[in-house]
């Protein structure tokens, strides 16, 4: 079975013009189709206003019991079923998902490392494939947020492109045909980020460790871009990271080995 996945975020959820143009292209995908958002830019200003500073290192949020707070309530609540109820209005049958719903994601602590406590944030360790593949052949559309769950009751938050690579390497492993669509608001992996045409068409692992090595990824990007790598690494048939209009190949960065 061939199916788009499809890792929504940036500035696209916070303006409505553009997520109702991603939302309307992820429907244009042909066959069965898997939606996954984060939603860090929201929680940070929903963090300012409630006068919390969010703390990042390396690109990856610092979650305490506070912020966790902030993130289920974010991503999982305001941002999935403002989603949810946008394809709904776009006749497609959606149905809005945390990690914890029937253990479609299951993640454990993050480990402390060189004295660095990231908090309530989870690693990966498993997906309920058979669930989301009922949801499919059911011709139901599932959203993920990036909220997981240890099976101890705890919630965790988990990266989205992380989430986006696990869900497409476990169904790869079930004989689908997967194909990976990293989505924000650029037409991809840009050399300078004052020119927005100045994006790469194509990526190669050898590249990509270079423009970490001089900087010309970060942060974010770099988290981006390793999940992507690691998807092909595993298998996925293909990945790509770019602009909204998921249906051009031309408005975005194709990944290869």
């Amino acid at each position: 079975m061939k199916i788009h996945i499809v890792k929504i975020g940036g500035n696209l959820i916070n303006h409505t013009e553009f997520l109702n143009h991603s939302l309307k292209s992820f429907l244009k995908l042909s066959g069965k189709k898997i939606l996954i958002h984060g939603g860090g830019s929201k929680a940070n200003i929903i963090s300012d206003k409630m006068g919390i500073t969010p703390k990042f290192i390396q690109g990856r949020r610092i979650t305490d019991k506070e912020t966790l707070d902030i993130v289920v309530m974010t991503y999982a609540g305001i941002i999935n079923k403002t989603i949810v109820a946008k394809l709904q209005s776009y006749h497609c049958n959606a149905l809005g998902l945390c990690g914890a719903d029937m253990n479609c994601i299951n993640s454990s602590f993050r480990s402390k490392t060189d004295d660095i406590d990231y908090g309530y944030v989870g690693d990966i360790q498993s997906i309920n494939t058979s669930f989301i593949k009922f949801i499919l052949n059911n011709n139901i559309v599932p959203v993920l947020c990036s909220i997981t769950h240890n099976s101890k009751g705890d919630l965790l938050n988990t990266n989205a492109d992380t989430i986006a690579s696990y869900i497409a390497i476990s169904l790869t492993k079930e004989g689908d045909e997967i194909e990976l669509h990293f989505c924000f608001e650029k037409k991809g992996v840009l050399r300078d980020l004052q020119d927005s045409e100045s994006y790469y068409k194509k990526i190669d692992f050898n590249l990509f460790q270079i423009l970490k090595k001089n900087h010309t990824v970060k942060n974010g990007m770099i988290t981006k871009l390793e999940n992507a790598f690691f998807a092909l690494k595993n298998g996925v048939l293909k990945v790509s990271i770019g602009h909204t209009d998921n249906l051009n190949e031309n408005h975005k960065t194709i990944l290869c080995l």
